[in-house]
Formats: C-alpha cells, structure tokens, sequence
C-alpha cells in the first residue's frame, strides 16, 4: 500500500513540475479527411493546451504530503 502512495507521489511531483516548466502541452489532431478519387486529402490542427499555474503548484503540494505522510508507520 504504501508503495502505490510513493509511486502516485513521485508522478504527481514530476507531473507538477513539468506543469510549471512547460506551461502546457500540444498536440496534433487530424480534423479534416477528403477522399476525390485517387487523391487523398487531411488536415492536421496543432493544439495546444495550456496547464494552469495553480495546477502544477497543487499537484507538488499533495505529492509533497504524499510523500511526506507516507511515513507515518
């Protein structure tokens, strides 16, 4: 049990962290198929999601005291 306590800790430090560093993330998404007889066309649209500031200091905080109350033997 306490095993999956450190490890959910450990990945929501990291995830914290990289939320602060990078400020988001993007990612490609097709949208548009057309298929006109031997032609194929798509149309791939770049997003981007933005994480907010308040998310990756929340994440740190309770993987902080995950790890930290995880001690409590």
């Amino acid at each position: 049990m306490m095993e999956i306590q450190k490890i959910a800790a450990i990945l929501l430090l990291v995830a914290g962290a990289l939320g602060l560093a990078y400020g988001g993330f993007s990612y490609t998404k097709e949208t548009h198929q057309a298929d006109v007889g031997p032609v194929h066309f798509s149309v791939d649209e770049k997003q981007r999601v933005n994480v907010p500031v308040w998310a990756g200091v929340s994440a740190l905080v309770v993987g902080g005291l995950l790890l930290v109350g995880g001690k409590k033997t």
